[in-house]
This record gives C-alpha cells, sequence and structure tokens, in this order.
C-alpha cells in the first residue's frame, strides 16, 4: 500500500514538472509557465500594423529654439552638473537588495538617492547608455548610462518623463542629473513636455530614441532627440515652457528638444490585444543584427494569459535614424509572437554578427517581493535564465524589472527595478514608502551560464 502511494505521488510530482516545462503552443500561457518557441508572423496583414512613417522637426524650428535659449549643452555638461548621488551596493536598503535576482548574482547594483528611492510620483522605466550608442561604450570621454521614468498617477494621455543621466565614469561613485524631454512648438518659439511613460529607450550614435504614449495628439509611439541638442532652463518654476523672463523646464534644469517621431501608419494603437497595432511597451538595441536594429514589445498585464509581440526594424544610413522604404515608411523586418506573460523588458543578442539571435524575456509575475523569471527564448524553444528553487523554480530574476540594455564592450545586461510601494503593497499610502528599487548588471555569459 505504502509502495503504490508513493508511486502515485511520484507520477503526481514528475506531471506538474513536465507540465511546467512543457512548451505552451497550442495555449494561452500563465505567468510562471514556460513560454515554449516563438511563433514567426510571416504575413502581410500582420506586418503591415507594425509599419511606422517617419516625422522630422524641421532643422529651423530647433534652430529657433537654440538661438532662443542660448547655446546647446553637451552630455558632459550635463554630466558636470550632476546633483544626485546614487548609492552604492553596501549603502542599499536591505528590501532594495532583496530586489536583486537570486541568481544569476548581480555583477554590479546601485540604488537612487532618497528621495527618488521613495517617491510614488515617478516610476523607473527603462535604460540605455554610452554601450548602445558605440562600439568602445564611450560618449567623448565619458561613461553614461540613460533612466527613463514616468510620471505616476496621471492619466496615460497627460503625464510626462524625465531622463536621468548618471556619470558612470567611477564605477564607486555614480550620479546623475534629471533632464526633461520636450517638443518644440509654434516653429521653435516654445516646447511642451513630452507624454511619455518612458517604457523603453535606445541610445544609437548620436540619436536618443524613446517610447511615448502620444495617443490624444499625433498617435506618435517613438519620439526621437539628438545628443548634441540639449537647452538649459534660464527660469525655475512649475511651468514647463515660454514663460515670462525666459524658458522654464518645471524645474529642471535642461531640456532635450524632440527632432523627429513615428507615428503607426494605419492609425492608432490598442493594448487590447495583439491583434491590433501595437502600444509600444519597452524597446532595445540590438548591436549583433546587421544592420544594428531596434527591437520593440508591447506590453500586457502580468496577471494575464494574452500572448505578446515582439519585432524589429533596422536602423539606416542616417546615423540614429530607422531605415525607410522609398515611401518613407519604416517597416519591419522580423516579428514573433511570445507566450511570456507581463513583458517588461526585451533583449535581443546573437553570439555571431548577424546570426540566429536569442531573445531574453522578462516574465514579470505581478505583485510586490515577486521575483520575475528571464526567459532565453528562440524559434526552438524557451529555458530559464536559471534554476533557483524558490517559489516557482524559475523565479529568480530582479523583481519587476524593467526594460534591458546590453553594453556591448563589457558584455553586461543592464536593467532596474520598478516598486516603491507602501507597507500594505501598494502604491500609495499615508505612510513612508519601502524603498526597492535598483539599477543592477548581470554579465550575458552568466545568464547563458545558469540556463536551464
Amino acid at each position: 500500500m505504502r509502495t503504490d502511494v508513493l508511486r502515485a505521488a511520484v507520477a503526481t510530482a514528475c506531471l506538474a514538472v513536465a507540465m511546467l516545462l512543457m512548451p505552451a503552443n497550442t495555449a494561452e500561457a500563465a505567468p510562471g509557465d514556460n513560454p515554449g518557441a516563438l511563433t514567426t508572423l510571416t504575413s502581410s496583414s500582420e506586418l503591415a500594423k507594425l509599419q511606422l512613417v517617419e516625422h522630422r522637426v524641421p532643422t529651423s524650428s530647433l534652430d529657433n529654439l537654440a538661438n532662443a535659449m542660448g547655446t546647446s549643452r553637451g552630455v558632459d555638461q550635463v554630466l558636470a552638473s550632476a546633483n544626485h548621488t546614487m548609492r552604492n551596493a553596501a549603502s542599499c536598503y536591505s528590501t532594495e537588495a532583496a530586489a536583486l535576482p537570486v541568481k544569476p548574482t548581480a555583477e554590479s547594483s546601485y540604488c537612487w538617492d532618497t528621495g527618488d528611492a521613495v517617491t510614488q510620483d515617478w516610476l523607473p522605466q527603462s535604460v540605455t547608455s554610452s554601450g548602445d550608442a558605440d562600439n568602445d561604450g564611450m560618449w567623448g570621454n565619458d561613461k553614461v548610462i540613460l533612466s527613463g521614468w514616468g510620471q505616476n498617477g496621471a492619466t496615460t494621455t497627460d503625464h510626462m518623463g524625465r531622463i536621468a543621466f548618471i556619470d558612470a565614469n567611477n564605477p564607486a561613485a555614480f550620479k546623475y542629473r534629471w533632464v526633461l524631454p520636450v517638443v518644440p512648438l509654434d516653429g521653435g518659439t516654445d516646447y511642451r513636455a513630452l507624454k511619455t511613460h518612458l517604457g523603453g529607450m535606445v541610445w544609437n550614435q548620436d540619436k536618443l530614441i524613446v517610447t511615448s504614449w502620444e495617443k490624444d495628439a499625433d498617435n506618435n509611439v517613438m519620439y526621437v532627440f539628438d545628443m548634441k541638442r540639449i537647452l538649459q532652463a534660464t527660469v525655475d518654476s512649475s511651468t514647463v515652457g515660454k514663460v515670462t523672463g525666459g524658458w522654464s523646464a518645471g524645474g529642471y534644469q535642461y531640456v532635450m528638444p524632440a527632432i523627429g517621431a513615428y507615428s503607426l501608419a494605419g492609425g492608432a494603437c490598442s493594448s487590447v490585444d495583439d491583434d491590433s497595432r501595437p502600444c509600444f511597451g519597452s524597446i532595445s538595441l540590438d548591436r549583433s543584427s546587421v544592420p544594428d536594429s531596434l527591437v520593440a514589445t508591447e506590453w500586457f498585464s502580468s496577471g494575464g494569459t494574452q500572448p505578446a509581440r515582439i519585432w524589429r526594424y533596422d536602423f539606416g544610413s542616417d546615423p540614429g535614424y530607422l531605415a525607410t522604404d522609398a515611401g518613407g515608411h519604416v517597416n519591419a523586418t522580423k516579428a514573433y509572437e511570445t507566450k511570456a506573460v507581463g513583458l517588461q523588458g526585451v533583449l535581443s543578442h546573437s553570439a555571431t554578427s548577424g546570426g540566429t539571435p536569442n531573445f531574453y524575456v522578462a516574465d514579470a509575475r505581478g505583485g510586490v517581493g515577486q521575483h520575475g523569471i528571464l526567459w532565453r527564448q528562440n524559434t526552438s524553444g524557451a529555458k530559464a535564465a536559471a534554476n533557483c528553487g524558490q517559489d516557482l523554480t524559475y523565479a529568480c530574476w530582479g523583481q519587476h524589472t524593467e526594460s534591458m540594455s546590453y553594453w556591448w564592450s563589457t558584455g553586461r545586461i543592464w536593467t532596474l527595478t520598478e516598486w516603491a510601494a507602501d507597507s500594505t503593497g501598494h502604491w500609495s499610502g499615508t505612510d513612508k514608502a519601502i524603498p526597492q528599487r535598483v539599477l543592477f548588471s548581470v554579465p550575458l555569459s552568466s545568464v547563458d551560464g545558469t540556463v536551464s
């Protein structure tokens, strides 16, 4: 009798493990399920939903704004004025350290200054760096990390974003300064804040591309900025734009005016399902593709089962801009569907230039205190980046991580966690927020070395 019971228990356990590991090819995946292989999307109707139209701000408008506000500032000048200090790993709070991956171990980690660590008015969302921008990982003489934050509590049609310019030259002393992305108005005689949650950013050569939520304006899903066009506010006020006596940036010192945008050719995006025109959730740069390409994904709730699309656009010959066809359209060169749930970030990389890529997708899993799962996925299948025996066997990645960026010259993945909750685990409350936000890096080799 005892033997029969034991055999039945073993059989049940084996079946449970098999169900966890089997590819989810015939049914929608739930949070934590193995998402199985990527499905390649090839139909012209599906690819047409991803087509973009490029819009450029006239150079005359940009010059008018620069002439009115004063000489453009360089990234080095922004870094030299950094007024926020990041805390090294030893100075991070225990809740911040707990948000790091269980496995593989973070090689480096940094926490924000106290105010930004606990604020619930802003959410850290994205990361890119000079490691994206150039082969040597330098912008001039500087190592730079950019972190995009979106305003919390506002609707998706009116909240603005801000970008932390992080001086990463000294690994023991990261510091940063906030810069406000703006949109020029009226021929460069005014500007407004960019409406964005900054879910993704890509720094390629001298251009910065960020995701947008301009649903009530021009249906733009991404905006383009020139890293050589940074302007300094002349008036300190809560207003954004032209004010009596000069120019204001809502209390920030610097603004970056957009030099262009991309909208979906078919009209506004929709986040209802993955059959509509997609709303851009996160973007990253793939320097292993030929040519370099921008990889995008849409986002659906980590509590649901909705699959998502991952797709890419090639960069063109005009530095930092996406490649366009004869009609001025930007066409997706590859597109896939993934059953990984709640994607907040995606990274594409091939071991050989122009080779078959692996996609590293972060399954967020939802609530406070839950570690995510990092899957290495391709058209053959999916494997978890680690097995750590957590509440879910493969829940080893950071807690609620956002977008990812690959620093080409060092082989490091950079990402960041989002949460800052009150003691009840909610976004807002009357008591002091619990900091769980951390910026960290992990060698890609460590991720590949722990894949199981």
